[in-house]
């Protein structure tokens, strides 16, 4: 299998002139980029980085993070890209968890980076102003340099991945470079991207959408379009003037979008292809994206870090909430809750939790030295995914959330993703989160948290989910109105924030009611 950089050589060769990436003044072809690349390799070598070397990066979307990316493919470096938003305390875990060479930081960065005593003691490339110990971007770029030639092959660590760590210390998740680029092809194929795909570069490099994304337009010829940060109307703006042909974008950012009063007005004809991953969306928000866009194609990836794709619906609007089937790439199947075996298979239509198989052409060998994490999650060549979900008579997969989020009320399983697609019908309700508060009586109970459009009480919510066919039981027992729904950076629903009470009740109402 060929490697990073020999497939970033092939796109090179075929479309030397083609457009690669954007970011605002910055427009760079194939063959442009190209010599930029083989300058930070030469920088590399002088700051004494050799392959294997973990580089920590802690940057917004810009052209220099993406250039850092594909460099570190040549030299053999494996890329270490951590939020931006990253405190020192953070930085101080991530550069010793890594055992990281150098980093590399921006403006926005620079504070966290200077407090951290392990982030201080490494070489520093800076993008922005720079301390006269640190190494500016500039210089690395202004060496003369040959060409790059890939230093390893497709075994070697190509990135590493940081997990969420909601609920314990972060996880590195190192993907091989034969990883990745599986990955990437998939992700072409699966989402019908053609030569000279335009995408929007807003999904951080630190996520594994953001990677998939940069890599899958290489791949095609296409360019990648920096958005340093998500900004909705400035999204709108860069949608237009570049004629962005296809969106990969979580739910959150996709709401952002449509309901902009920017939207009504911008010309988003040129996006033909919609996807989205990263958290499930509700029937409600994918009935308005199809009808505000008529997509070609609008597709529901599934996947992680971990092993990118689990299963693929080309065409979401069709059934909705579907997952789809496995990928090209993938084999996955649903087990019983607490399955001590893979072969323990839920049966159709039962709830479980979702597993992977390992053997696949996308997944990753286990974590960054976390055998305990590898022993939970990596059974019998198969990846426990900690997601619920049920297959149903046709075979196609429906996620309903993560094992911990599960409620379990009155002796009763319910999935929260079920409830939140049937509230997010309301024509009042702009975003809602179910989650299960503590209950004498029945251990959990229901609770949903409503971030209102316009006015709606309580009553009119659960006669709603009456009529909906919600059953009995899984309806809300209690709504909280607030004012945003809490989420990660990347818009992942933060269920724990709301059950610890993290959350600022609707400025104007500032009511809590309770259904019958």
């Amino acid at each position: 299998m060929l490697d990073l950089g020999l497939s970033f050589l092939g796109s090179v060769a075929r479309d030397p002139q083609a457009p690669a990436i954007v970011d605002g003044a910055v427009r760079l072809t194939y063959a442009q980029w190209y010599r930029r690349i083989s300058s930070l390799v030469a920088g590399f070598d002088a700051l004494g980085l050799e392959p294997g070397d973990h580089l920590v990066t802690v940057l917004t979307n810009r052209w220099e993070a993406s250039t850092l990316h594909w460099a570190c493919q040549f030299a053999g470096i494996i890329a270490t890209p951590v939020n931006w938003r990253s405190s020192a305390s953070e930085l101080e875990f991530f550069v010793a968890d890594a055992d990281a060479k150098a980093i590399a930081y921006e403006e926005v960065s620079a504070q966290a980076v200077a407090g951290s005593a392990a982030a201080k003691a490494l070489p520093r490339i800076a993008l922005d102003a720079t301390a006269s110990s640190d190494v500016a971007f500039t210089d690395l770029m202004s060496r003369p340099a040959p060409d790059a030639r890939p230093r390893v092959d497709a075994e070697a660590w190509s990135v590493m991945l940081y997990t969420s760590g909601t609920t314990a210390r972060p996880k590195g998740v190192p993907r091989r470079q034969r990883a990745e680029r599986a990955a990437a092809l998939a992700h072409v194929a699966q989402n019908l991207y053609g030569r000279g795909e335009r995408t929007l570069g807003v999904m951080p490099l630190y996520h594994t959408m953001g990677v998939r994304s940069l890599l899958a337009m290489a791949l095609v010829g296409g360019a990648f379009v920096c958005l340093r940060r998500f900004d909705a109307e400035r999204a709108l703006q860069t949608i237009a003037a570049e004629r962005i042909s296809n969106l990969y974008l979580v739910p959150t950012l996709y709401h952002d979008l449509v309901h902009h009063p920017a939207f009504a007005k911008t010309d988003v004809a040129s996006v033909r292809k919609l996807g989205f991953a990263g958290a499930p969306m509700t029937d409600g928000l994918l009935q308005k994206l199809q009808a505000a866009f008529e997509p070609d194609l609008f597709v529901n990836h599934y996947g992680s870090s971990e092993i990118y794709t689990f299963t693929i619906n080309q065409n979401a609007p069709k059934k909705l909430g579907s997952a789809g089937r496995a990928g090209i790439n993938q084999m996955v199947r649903v087990v019983k809750l607490g399955a001590q075996s893979v072969d323990e298979i839920a049966a159709v239509g039962e709830e479980g939790e979702i597993i992977a198989l390992l053997a696949g052409d996308e997944s990753f060998d286990g974590y960054w030295r976390r055998p305990e994490a590898d022993a939970r999650a990596i059974r019998e060549g198969w990846y426990f995914t900690g997601d619920t979900g049920f297959i149903d008579a046709d075979g196609d997969i429906f996620v309903t959330g993560r094992v911990d989020d599960m409620i379990i009320s009155g002796g009763e399983n319910i999935s929260p993703v079920e409830i939140e697609s049937c509230l997010s019908l309301h024509a009042a309700v702009s975003e809602v989160a179910v989650v299960g508060l503590p209950d004498e009586r029945l251990g959990k109970t229901v609770t949903a948290f409503i971030k209102r459009r316009t006015t709606v009480e309580p009553e009119e919510l659960d006669a709603f989910c009456r009529k909906s066919g919600l059953a009995a039981f899984k309806r809300p027992r209690r709504y909280v109105f607030v004012a945003d729904i809490p989420k990660s950076p990347v818009g992942k629903l933060l269920r724990r924030k709301l059950v610890a009470g993290e959350y600022l009740d609707e400025p104007a109402a500032r009511q809590q009611g309770t259904a019958a």
